[in-house]
This record gives C-alpha cells, sequence and structure tokens, in this order.
C-alpha cells in the first residue's frame, strides 16, 4: 500500500463532504456539471477495478467510499435540476398569465 496513494485519496475524499451539503442545501445545480462528476465517478470505479484486479489493499476502500460520495453528489444534482426546471416552469406560468387571469 502506498501512502501517498491513501494520502491522495483521503485529501479527494474531504471535500465531497463539503460538496454534498453544498447541493443539498442550495437546492439548485447551477455552476454544478453532470460531465465533471460523472467523469470523477468513472475514474473511481476505474480505481476500484484496478486494485480488485491488480493490487488489492486498503485502500480500496477509500475508493469505494469516494465513489459513494460522488455518487451522493450525483443524486442530488439530479433532484436539483428536477428542482430548478420546475421553478423555471412555475416562474414561466406566471410571466404568460394574462392580467385578466390573475385577477381571478
Amino acid at each position: 500500500m502506498s501512502i501517498f496513494e491513501a494520502l491522495m485519496m483521503l485529501g479527494f475524499g474531504l471535500a465531497w463532504p463539503f460538496n454534498i451539503y453544498k447541493s443539498a442545501v442550495s437546492k439548485t445545480a447551477a455552476g454544478k456539471s453532470f460531465l465533471f462528476t460523472i467523469t470523477i465517478a468513472l475514474a473511481y470505479l476505474c480505481g476500484i477495478i484496478h486494485k480488485i484486479f491488480y493490487s488489492f489493499d486498503a485502500v480500496f476502500w477509500l475508493y469505494v467510499l469516494d465513489f459513494l460520495l460522488v455518487a451522493a453528489d450525483l443524486s442530488l444534482m439530479m433532484r436539483n435540476r428536477r428542482l430548478d426546471l420546475k421553478r423555471a416552469r412555475q416562474t414561466q406560468n406566471t410571466l404568460t398569465e394574462t392580467p385578466q387571469t390573475q385577477k381571478a
């Protein structure tokens, strides 16, 4: 096991809870990139596969943990995107109402 690989995975892993918290609280996907997040998830999957087939050690579990954190953020991004679309539809409906329908 490489201590540097473990420290790298710990460093990356420490950033995700903050990102997840921000996604949960903001309730918007604005400024987030699905492509970037999916790319990171795929990279962690590749690390997991490498550990399984070539050098299984304790760092495997850090890859799994980081992947799960990215998956949680990705699910929040999808929820937030739905919320963004819902808010946009509500705003659009409000803007397209005629003055007569607003009085009724």
